[in-house]
């Protein structure tokens, strides 16, 4: 596919690259392997998406070098865009200030992560909750994008394999993991599966063992508050007025920086 391409070289983890764009156009930050599969048009994983407001910002997950490519999804037209590079920050960060709106979420997280032994020492930074009729529109594309920002995920499809037992395995998913992102939507407040896993998730929510993280599809504050009042209040992010690639940024914002406290 033709594109434009940066060669950022070498950055540390926390570097943030900013690209501006006068038009739309598609912006994938990808380390070098994944660039050389993108440019011969193979399968590769990204960070970023279509963007339609400038400037975007992408944090890079990892020491690597890097590139960021910028395409229009094979349309015709021109691409005028500029890639800058702000370095990771050294020495003390500027004091804690809100900064999105699940910013606030970061005063309330745990003190401790999740005990070790729990899916032979794996944990997770984020478990996934949804409906199965959302996981092609929200919860797959969310979990690829986190990914790419260096979170981990755990989502059903991925971590169930033939013989498992459902209800063993999403038990053990949500107490290995820090974070639980709820896709609400009106299949998932119409099943009784969804409610189980938020039973489990409000239960460690309560405890302070972990913090749940919303998000509402295609449902209004109304419908939220018809469902549970409780949850209606908190804070949430919404796909009518947010891009999964955006509320990846949002979620990645309140978990890696516990995983940098936590010493990784």
């Amino acid at each position: 596919m033709q594109h434009l391409k940066w060669d950022l070289g070498n950055l540390k983890r926390g570097a943030t690259v900013v690209v501006t764009l006068r038009n739309q156009a598609n912006v994938l930050l990808m380390d070098s392997s994944n660039y050389r599969s993108y440019a011969r048009g193979g399968r590769h994983r990204y960070i970023g998406g279509l963007v339609k407001r400038s400037p975007l910002r992408l944090a890079v997950p990892r020491d690597g070098h890097w590139y960021v490519a910028i395409d229009l999804g094979g349309f015709p037209g021109r691409i005028n865009a500029s890639v800058a590079v702000e370095p990771a920050p050294r020495g003390f960060l500027p004091p804690v200030r809100d900064s999105g709106p699940l910013s606030q979420i970061r005063q309330n997280t745990a003190a401790t992560a999740p005990p070790p032994n729990i899916l032979g020492g794996q944990t997770w930074d984020v478990f996934v909750s949804h409906a199965t009729e959302d996981k092609e529109a929200v919860a797959r594309p969310l979990a690829t994008a986190l990914e790419g920002l260096g979170v981990s995920v755990w989502l059903d499809e991925v971590r169930l394999t033939i013989g498992d037992s459902l209800r063993r395995k999403i038990d053990q998913g949500i107490r290995s993991s820090r974070f639980a992102v709820v896709v609400f939507s009106a299949a998932f407040m119409s099943k009784g599966w969804t409610q189980y896993e938020l039973d489990g998730i409000v239960t460690k929510t309560v405890a302070g063992e972990q913090n749940l993280l919303p998000i509402w599809h295609n449902v209004t504050k109304d419908q939220i508050i018809e469902y549970s009042p409780s949850l209606a209040d908190k804070v949430a992010l919404s796909t009518a007025s947010t891009t999964v690639d955006e509320i990846a940024q949002e979620i990645a914002a309140v978990v890696l920086p516990r995983a940098v406290e936590d010493g990784e």
